[in-house]
Order: C-alpha cells, then sequence, then structure tokens
C-alpha cells in the first residue's frame, strides 16, 4: 500500500504540525485536567482559559506590562554586557595561547560556580538596588560564552588558518573569515544557553531582592494565592525564552551566510 504525501511529508518533518500538535495537546490537558481533574474548581490550579484571561487583565491594567518592561530591561542589559565581555575574553583565549594559558585555570575555577551563587556576596558589595540583578546575569552570561568562544576557536582546524597565511591573508582577515565562521555555531550555542539562563536568573534576583519584575510579581501573587497570576508569569517568562532562542537561531544562519558569501 502506497503511503499517502501528506504523511510522507509530516514525518520527514516538511510540515510543522509534528511541532504544533503536542503544544496544542498540553495545554488541552491542561484544561481538562484543571476542569474535570481532581483539583476542579480549585483555585490552586486555574484551567489555560483562565489563566489567559487573566494575563489579558493584567496587560489591560498595565500591571503586566509594568513588571515585564523592569525584567526586560535587566535581561537586555545584563545580556549584552556578559556577551560582549564573554566574547571578547573569549576571542582573546582562543586566538592566543599565552593569554589561553593565562587565563584558563581562573575561567576553570570560577565557571562551576552557580551564577545565584554569587548573590549573596554582590547583595553585600553592590546592595539592593537595579545593579544586581544586571550583575548577576552578566556574570551567568559571561562564563558558558567565554568558554563556549575560547574552545569554538581553538577546534577551528590549524591547516585552514595555515592555509590562510599560505594564501597571503592578513591575521584581521583570517580572524573574521575563517575563524569566526567556524567557530560561530560553538559560539552561538553558547548565546542561546546563556539567553535562557538570563531569564531564569534575574526571575530568582527578583524574587529574592528586587521589588518589581515577574520575580517580584509571582512574590506577590504568592502570598495572596493567586495561581493564575503566577501561571501568567511563567507563561510570559517561557515564551520570551522561546523567543530569544529563534531570534538567535535567525541570526546565527544570517551572519554565517554573509560570512560564507564573503569569504
Amino acid at each position: 500500500m502506497k503511503t499517502p504525501a501528506f504523511l510522507k511529508n509530516l514525518w520527514s518533518g516538511n510540515l510543522n504540525l509534528w511541532k504544533i500538535v503536542p503544544v496544542i495537546l498540553f495545554f488541552t490537558l491542561w484544561e481538562l485536567a484543571a476542569r474535570y481533574g481532581p483539583f476542579a474548581g480549585s483555585a490552586v490550579f486555574p484551567p489555560f482559559s483562565a489563566v489567559l484571561l487573566e494575563m489579558a487583565a493584567l496587560f489591560k491594567s498595565g500591571v503586566m506590562m509594568k513588571n515585564f518592561a523592569s525584567t526586560l530591561g535587566r535581561v537586555l542589559a545584563g545580556l549584552c554586557i556578559g556577551t560582549v565581555s564573554g566574547i571578547g575574553v573569549g576571542m582573546l583565549m582562543g586566538w592566543q595561547e599565552k593569554v589561553y594559558q593565562s587565563l584558563s585555570p581562573i575561567i576553570s575555577l570560577l565557571y562551576p560556580i552557580p551564577a545565584l551563587g554569587w548573590l549573596p556576596l554582590l547583595m553585600l558589595w553592590i546592595g539592593i538596588n537595579e545593579t544586581l540583578p544586571v550583575a548577576i546575569i552578566s556574570i551567568g552570561v559571561f562564563f558558558p560564552l567565554c568558554y563556549n568562544t575560547a574552545g569554538g576557536i581553538r577546534s577551528v582546524d590549524p591547516k585552514m588558518i595555515h592555509a590562510a597565511h599560505i594564501l597571503g591573508a592578513s591575521e584581521k582577515r583570517i580572524l573574521f573569515q575563517v575563524i569566526l565562521p567556524n567557530a560561530a555555531p560553538q559560539i552561538f550555542t553558547g548565546l542561546k544557553l546563556s539567553s535562557g539562563m538570563s531569564w531564569r536568573m534575574v526571575l530568582a534576583a527578583e524574587m529574592v531582592a528586587i521589588p518589581t519584575g515577574l520575580g517580584a510579581l509571582i512574590m506577590k501573587a504568592e502570598s495572596l494565592m493567586r495561581v493564575d497570576i503566577i501561571m501568567s508569569s511563567l507563561v510570559i517568562l517561557s515564551l520570551m525564552c522561546l523567543s530569544f532562542e529563534k531570534i538567535l537561531g535567525v541570526m546565527e544562519r544570517k551572519l554565517i551566510g554573509d560570512w560564507t558569501d564573503n569569504a
């Protein structure tokens, strides 16, 4: 019996239904479990439709937008600082052997420390203010990005670099047209991981020390037993993590394509 073309396309991944169906199924099960399960009618497990209605109400009142804007600003600031410093130091470590030998022990020593492990020290050093979550995010982004950048550059085939030298390419041209394009996938892997972690870190920092933002909104909702507000904030968080990952994926394909065209 011949397999229908629709099923072939679905199996081969030419259609996106295999990505959409599990998501729809998840939210449908959530809705049914909340309405007909053990917690039916209870405020501790609201249905997905109720969460969406509460999210819309929070945006309409300005409460969600105000807190979301605060969190987004902190994430972008920390992500920018951590990205610039992480890629910069990582490039130096990957390109210069002496720099790698000097900094590698320090990076290896500090990298395993969770970013939130710095929170008590930073609260004492810089106080509880807007700088605190930005500093936490910067630290959390810096180490994995520095590690991935250095590793990506050092993993480039030395024969390619040697061939570029023979052809008379300058050090700058070798770096930007040979090394970075080949190291880009590993660098963007670090960026994607760091972007997701930045949202988790800012949420934890806001829960502990900051009176505004999604984390602070979750803590206020917890004290009022408003599970619908907590879930609304978590849905926003997950959507932003997914959006950042998709944006970075598009940037990666565009940047690598431009590098390839100009090579």
